[in-house]
């Protein structure tokens, strides 16, 4: 008798026997005992998940002869007809290699016929993605409209790529990948029943080899059988399928517990010439490093599917490490199995990610970083505690707290009088008499320390000061803004009253461009004055003043006339100072 692969041999034969998706199987041997069979159903899933497999196996129980509990008998002719197929009620189509207009038009013309046998015709069409748009539209009508005796059922791989008017006309499965113990527990009895001896550790490894499909678990199965023959153990396994052991993985975070940057450049090389794939074992040890996180979140290993023996190991491991060092560790991993495709030195890529791994510093709890801060912050503020000039490189023999890493930056501390300490280069020089003679100026609530460096005077502007530097202080603006420079040579200066420079404006528009720029005027004056001041702007007919020059103040002859007073302006103490000091014009 010829060889039959594992997958055909044991391919479920009624709902039962599917593994995995309960969830359908119910529904759909439910639908057949109430006689509520829809017309159409599309069935979506990874690979090997059983789409297929229920497709034929519901062809069978809707025209089976004699059924049982909404199972096929598979013993029938009808059965046995469909499960060899050459049935004549059955048909089974490809999706990829019939997919044009013309293929949907046969189709239609066929579904007008009655069965020969059985109460239904079914139609299978496996990847129906693939159908055309043309074809999709062709099939819409009598997708939606079949004849009574007619069963569509479609299975797909990518369910995204079938447009929306199909699926609103069918009944959708969505298949689930199978679950790693429901694989081994069916490759155990295969293997039984085949009279293999197979370790559960083989069977893991094949279990998670096939990624959720019980077909290419099956295959694997088939695979390592030709290998090793009646009696296979796990090593052997690992060797064939060139397999990354798990033990480099558990190398590599004994590595980053011990910071030995060697150790993982010669695990890098162990792993470049042991020929595995290193894409293939970053992947593995993101793993790795997931099944560590979870142990260490969940304090449990129910989620980590491994044997009981590296269980164990991963709950010893996650004790190592904090949930946010294995996040940061995870996301090295994982940017270098991203760029590794791309890379021209994979080697050297991986040599590069282990090493920064391992020199990674441990993270710090920020919660735990304020807390020490306001420590030491109250310990500033005692009076008990003396702050030391020189701190010492090296930190007490007794002292077990780790260092504080990280860019924190601690506030200045306030220090009282008696803790300060000058060096002979900052200690105050004698003053000279001249430097005792001169006048201080202190604001309010200036004090001094006894020892205390010398605080420069601050400057009380007066009249003059201003007038003096009047003419500075336009060019100043004019070279940070013209148009305010060009304001205030228009305008001039009245005097200093209160800590105010009183400015004159010829009309309202030069007052409120000046006003709505007293800010930017407040810093260029004080750059000019080297104090604080404050500008205040009033409205008046005077002649802007011309900087570093006499002020000329004309006599107001229609006032002479009248018998009135002088002129306001000449009663202006600026005014009557220049014209006294220059005595340009008579006072009075």
């Amino acid at each position: 008798m010829s060889f039959l692969a594992t997958a055909r041999k044991w391919r479920p034969m009624v709902f039962d026997d599917v593994v995995g998706q309960s969830h359908v199987t119910t529904t759909l041997r439910n639908a057949i005992s109430t006689k509520r069979l829809a017309h159409a159903y599309i069935f979506s899933g990874s690979r090997g998940c059983g789409k297929t497999t229920t497709a034929r196996i519901l062809a069978k129980a809707i025209n089976c002869l004699h059924p049982e509990k909404s199972n096929p008998d598979n013993s029938c002719d009808l059965c046995v007809e469909i499960t060899e197929n050459r049935s004549v009620n059955v048909f089974e189509i490809d999706g990829a290699s019939n997919r044009g207009v013309e293929d949907i038009r046969n189709l239609r013309e066929a579904v007008r016929y009655a069965p020969a046998k059985g109460a239904y015709k079914v139609y299978i069409i496996d990847e129906v993605h693939m159908l055309t748009k043309e074809a999709f539209n062709a099939l819409l009508k009598t997708l939606e409209e079949p004849p009574s005796y007619v069963v569509f059922i479609f299975a797909t791989t990518e369910i995204h790529k079938v447009p929306p008017t199909i699926l609103s006309r069918c009944q959708r499965f969505d298949f689930r990948r199978i679950a790693i113990d429901a694989i081994i527990a069916t490759l155990r009895v295969i293997a039984k029943e085949e009279k293999i001896t197979i370790d559960d550790d083989a069977l893991l490894v094949i279990a998670k080899r096939a990624d959720g499909s019980m077909r290419d678990a099956q295959s694997i199965f088939d695979q390592i059988i030709a290998s090793c023959g009646k009696k296979v153990v796990s090593k052997q396994i690992v060797s064939m399928l060139n397999i990354v052991d798990e033990e480099l993985f558990f190398r590599a975070t004994q590595l980053i517990r011990t910071k030995d940057v060697k150790g993982g450049l010669l695990l890098a090389q162990e792993v470049f010439e042991g020929g595995a794939d290193i894409r293939e074992y970053l992947n593995g040890l993101l793993e790795h490093l997931r099944n560590i996180l979870v142990v260490r979140s969940t304090g449990s290993t129910k989620l980590v599917e491994a044997s009981e023996l590296t269980r164990k190991r991963y709950q010893d491991d996650a004790l190592s490490f904090s949930e946010n060092d294995l996040l940061r560790i995870i996301k090295l991993v994982s940017e270098a199995e991203g760029s590794m495709r791309w890379s021209q030195q994979p080697r050297l890529r991986l040599e590069v990610t282990l090493t920064q791994m391992i020199k990674m510093d441990g993270s710090v709890e920020i919660g735990d970083l304020l807390l020490q801060l306001e420590e030491v912050k109250k310990k500033l503020n005692s009076d008990n505690v003396s702050i030391p000039i020189d701190i010492p490189a090296s930190r007490n023999a007794h002292e077990t707290k780790p260092l504080i890493r990280g860019s924190v930056k601690a506030t200045q501390p306030t220090l009282r009088p008696d803790q300060i300490v000058l060096s002979p280069a900052t200690a105050p020089q004698p003053m000279s008499l001249h430097q005792r003679l001169s006048p201080i100026f202190r604001s309010p609530g200036t004090t001094t320390l006894g020892n205390a460096p010398h605080l420069e005077p601050i400057p009380q502007l007066g009249t003059e000061d201003v007038q003096g530097k009047w003419g500075v202080f336009v060019e100043e603006a004019r070279k940070e803004r013209v148009a305010i420079g060009t304001m205030l040579s228009e305008s001039s200066f009245l005097e200093m009253r209160d800590g105010k420079i009183q400015i004159g404006c010829p009309d309202d528009f030069h007052m409120d461009q000046l006003t709505r720029n007293r800010h930017i005027l407040s810093g260029i004056a004080e750059r000019v004055y080297g104090a604080k001041v404050s500008l205040e702007t009033i409205i008046t007919k005077h002649t802007p003043s011309t900087p570093n020059a006499p002020t000329i103040v004309k006599r107001d002859d229609e006032s002479t006339q009248s018998g009135s007073t002088s002129s306001p302006l000449k009663q202006h103490p600026v005014v009557r100072a220049l014209m006294q000091e220059f005595a340009t014009v008579e006072v009075g």
